[in-house]
């Protein structure tokens, strides 16, 4: 069992039909996700705000904005931390979340779960 990487499409909710295709890496320990900022800009996304995050062997701040992202059928606007220059690109829970997926680590792929209304 590895690491699971998938292929995401990432727009800008003001212009849904815009977007750029990147493979990010799943982490079901991560709050939310991580994107390049030069990508998240590049499709207009906009910081709302500062935020201090505990990650990667270390405490930073970084901007967060909302995003749509797309895994295949499943599209969602989520929270998003604009990534640092050495920040990898990561697909947090509450993506997983949003979308309705989850893990399935033997078929190393996502799959869509029924999602409860309450």
């Amino acid at each position: 069992m590895g690491f699971i990487r998938v292929d995401v499409e990432v727009s800008n909710s003001a212009s849904p039909d815009v977007s750029e295709r990147i493979r990010v890496l799943v982490d079901t320990g991560a709050m939310f996700s991580v994107l390049p900022s030069d990508l998240l800009r590049r499709l207009g996304v906009r910081p709302i705000q500062r935020r201090r995050f505990r990650g990667f062997g270390s405490v930073l701040t970084r901007e967060i904005g909302s995003a749509l992202v797309r895994y295949e059928d499943s599209v969602a606007g989520v929270t998003v931390i604009f990534g640092g220059e050495d920040d990898p690109p990561v697909m947090g829970v509450t993506t997983l979340e949003s979308l309705g997926l989850e893990v399935d680590r033997v078929g190393e792929k996502l799959n869509p779960v029924e999602m409860l209304l309450l």
